[in-house]
């Protein structure tokens, strides 16, 4: 039976679901948690999803530039105005808590905080990338969505997809918004998963550095 279109752009999304809600119950140390999680992914990534992905750069500044900027926009609400994510708004039944998926003692280790970073920066990137803007945005324009070009804008699509990217980040659902809004518009604008994969990999490092940084780990879902 022919695999469906969507197996390569759907499965890994699936999948990093499916280990953001068990990870925390089973009974590994964070570190092997952290080294099954990106090992898993990666291999899944390489045997389902290699047709699908592109990491090919058609216009370097401007993913450069959407890359950092949407880094700026993810930090500046907090770091300007100090209580701003303790508002109700932010923290509530529905979009949770803000807290750190490392534990204390994990952050302090190293290992552990070098697997979580390449987690975000050269795994994250490419299976959200594939699922939110190499299907879901193509799919919600037609059913055959491999027949809908990368970049095609149609304005449901394009907010709906930009809405449902906010809601997975939870308390940050703002500039989860925000942020979906920069990659949905620079896929249009690009018309190639490629840029839109490295502006995210580029926002996924900067934050990273911040993290490390600031220890402002809670930015670490």
């Amino acid at each position: 039976m022919r695999r469906h279109p969507a197996v390569p752009y759907v499965i890994p999304f699936l999948l990093f679901l499916a280990f953001l809600g068990l990870g925390q119950y089973l009974p590994v140390p964070e570190f092997a948690l952290q080294a099954i999680w990106v090992g898993v992914i990666a291999a899944v990534l390489w045997i389902v999803a290699r047709p699908a992905i592109d990491l090919g750069v058609s216009h370097p500044i401007g993913t450069l530039f959407i890359g950092v900027g949407t880094f700026l926009i993810w930090v500046l609400p907090d770091a300007l105005f100090p209580h701003y994510r303790s508002s109700w708004a932010f923290q509530n039944a529905i979009t949770g808590t803000v807290k750190s998926g490392l534990s204390i003692a994990a952050q302090s280790d190293w290992a552990t905080v070098a697997l979580r970073a390449l987690r975000a920066v050269a795994i994250v990137p490419v299976l959200e990338e594939l699922f939110w803007r190499g299907w879901l945005m193509r799919w919600l324009i037609g059913p055959e969505f491999e027949k809908v070009p990368i970049g095609r804008y149609q304005a449901r699509a394009f907010w709906i997809t930009a809405i449902l990217f906010a809601a997975e980040h939870g308390p940050f659902w703002d500039v989860g918004l925000a942020a979906g809004i920069a990659f949905n518009w620079w896929l249009v604008r690009s018309r190639r998963l490629g840029d839109v994969i490295w502006a995210h990999a580029i926002t996924n490092a900067c934050l990273c550095a911040y993290v490390i940084a600031t220890h402002k780990w809670e930015y670490w879902m």
